[in-house]
């Protein structure tokens, strides 16, 4: 068993979801992705070069026609993929069970469609 895998507190749900800072003038998945979440945090896919502790904000937009959704937190890890693509882990500054759901129904319904 991976001892990252022990740590976790919370079910970590795959979903690959256009994301952009929040007020950035750029369109979602420009700069930035989801990958995948969890009620504590989320992995993104950037552009940008992060480094532990920095505080971001971003907003995930989701198919359902309503507004995206607003997510905090704070850098807890930061790792090269590629030459100019960053993997970062962000860990939410409180949990927003309301957001969470929304992630977590998309999550879901992929899920289903895709069995």
């Amino acid at each position: 068993m991976d001892s990252s895998d022990d740590r976790r507190l919370f079910e970590r749900y795959s979903a690959k979801l256009p994301t952009k800072f929040k007020n950035s003038p750029d369109d979602y998945g420009d700069d930035v992705a989801l990958r995948d979440f969890s009620a504590s945090g989320v992995r993104l896919h950037t552009r940008e070069r992060f480094f532990i502790d920095d505080v971001i904000s971003i907003e995930v937009e989701l198919p359902d026609g309503m507004a995206p959704v607003p997510l905090n937190g704070r850098i807890c890890w930061s790792r090269a993929e590629a030459p100019s693509f960053w993997e970062v882990g962000m860990e939410f500054h409180k949990v927003n069970l309301f957001k969470l759901h929304r992630l977590v129904k998309f999550a879901n319904e992929v899920h289903e469609t895709a069995a």
